[in-house]
């Protein structure tokens, strides 16, 4: 039988089948942060037994971590213990650790493929939702839960049951202004917050093969947010490239071998999934959320629809537009906004900054909003000062905040405020997900850029044409 690139990673992983039961599955890379790992690593301390692949596992300091002034100590007393157990689990159980200061740290999802610890055809998990952003490339990544994590520490194995299988293709070619955010949120607004539950999804198309790594990690970050278990790239000469020369990844004739492997994890000619969708790429536009789940998105020319020709309750849509202060047929753009965040594990990514830049330079942030602009690692943090995008964003109003989670989840200080617009690039608009409150409109970082000049939910491609003429 022919066999898809999922089938292939998975079935290589596989330890043990259990009859009428879940796989045991091995694990290559563990990724653990502040959050979820303290229970877990109480667990294996109170059975009183060791992690059993220390170098397999890494640590990085992310979701609870200030996002200024990190020299000094953290001030919330629970962020400030779990930054704390993280460290000595660490260093008890000798694992890397990357914590404040640490010239390595950042978003968990971003350091991983920085540092070539995410390499194609691993199996890769961490305690975190959006652990799907690995599946970029040809990696089988998914988030687990605090008991798993502990499964993990204490074994390198988990026991899950094989997803089904889900091809989405994209073809054509994007319309100007449309990235690789546009194209994750125009998916889930078709295929709803449900529409991919119980699959995990290979991308393909010309679409996908167009896009940089950085853009296919965007889109497999958000495969969760239509309820897939996980989504994967298939490796390809830019997926080497990219890997290649890495801190982690494979050196020398290691290298060799490993590349011998990558190149035949493909879907071969006539494999079955278990569903297949195909979309137009002369479809998708620069996207915006208007409610409360990420599948309530619509692009941004359009109006919100009316709550009859909505998939779903009327009386819980209406309710999710009461939440935003929005109503059925209102234009989205003009709207005004309070706040925009750029960064996170979807868009936290130098190429990121780069976009919201060419929208940005030469002109002057807009005076009602606040924005918090949060590189995803120190590797970012660097690449903007070098390549003269601080310069940019200072001459246009804006200042740049240090490497963590920040406003994508209030787990941290950069919390939006109760009744608040915030233009985010991050994976999430539900109630109260950047503070008790807090309205997010999720977008892409031309969006946000736009948004963040005028004041107001803007149609990027208006200031891009207008750049083009001047």
């Amino acid at each position: 039988m022919k066999k898809t690139l999922f089938d292939k990673v998975w079935d290589s992983h596989v330890v043990q089948r259990i009859e009428n039961g879940p796989d045991v599955l091995f694990i290559d890379r563990h990724m653990v942060h502040e959050v979820t790992s303290p229970v877990a690593f109480l667990g294996i301390k109170t059975r009183g037994i060791r992690v059993m692949y220390p170098e397999k596992t890494f640590a990085t300091a992310d979701h609870n971590t200030p996002t200024m002034n990190q020299h000094l100590p953290v001030e919330d007393p629970l962020s400030a213990k779990q930054l704390e157990m993280l460290e000595e689990n660490a260093n008890e159980y000798g694992i890397s650790y990357w914590g404040l200061g640490h010239e390595k740290n950042g978003i968990v999802h971003v350091v991983g493929p920085e540092y070539g610890i995410t390499l194609p055809g691993a199996t890769i998990v961490c305690g975190d939702s959006h652990t799907s952003t690995h599946g970029a490339f040809g990696a089988i990544a998914f988030g687990i839960g605090t008991s798993e994590v502990e499964m993990v520490l204490a074994s390198q194995c988990i026991m899950q049951a094989k997803p089904k299988s889900m091809r989405i293709n994209v073809e054509g070619q994007l319309n100007f202004g449309v990235t690789p955010k546009d194209v994750a949120l125009y998916i889930i607004s078709q295929l709803t917050t449900s529409g991919a539950t119980g699959y995990f999804v290979e991308y393909a198309g010309k679409v996908f093969r167009d896009m940089s790594m950085e853009g296919r990690m965007t889109v497999c970050n958000l495969s969760i947010e239509m309820g897939a278990r996980g989504g994967m790239i298939a490796p390809d000469e830019k997926t080497i490239a990219y890997v290649k020369g890495r801190e982690f990844a494979p050196k020398e004739v290691a290298w060799d071998n490993a590349k011998t492997y990558w190149d035949t994890l493909y879907t071969e000619e006539d494999a079955q999934f278990d569903k297949e969708i195909t979309f137009n790429a002369a479809d998708i536009e620069p996207m915006i959320t208007y409610g409360t789940n990420p599948g309530m998105g619509i692009g941004i020319s359009n109006g919100i629809p009316m709550a009859e020709v909505v998939e779903g309750g009327v009386a819980t849509y209406r309710k999710s537009l009461q939440y935003m202060n929005f109503n059925e047929g209102d234009s989205m753009k003009g709207k005004e906004i309070d706040f925009v965040f750029l960064g996170s594990c979807t868009n936290g990514r130098i190429e990121d900054f780069r976009a919201f830049a060419s929208i940005v330079k030469g002109r002057q942030k807009a005076a009602n909003v606040t924005a918090w602009l949060v590189p995803g690692s120190h590797k970012v943090e660097a690449a903007i000062k070098e390549e003269g995008l601080l310069t940019i964003l200072q001459d246009a109003g804006f200042e740049l905040r240090e490497p963590g989670c920040s406003a994508c989840l209030a787990m941290n200080e950069d919390k939006i405020p109760a009744g608040k617009y915030a233009v985010s690039t991050s994976n999430r608009n539900f109630e109260g997900r950047q503070g008790p409150g807090a309205r997010t409109l999720l977008a892409s970082p031309l969006v946000a850029a736009a948004a963040a000049v005028t004041g107001k939910v803007t149609d990027p491609r208006e200031l891009m044409e207008e750049a083009m003429v001047n």
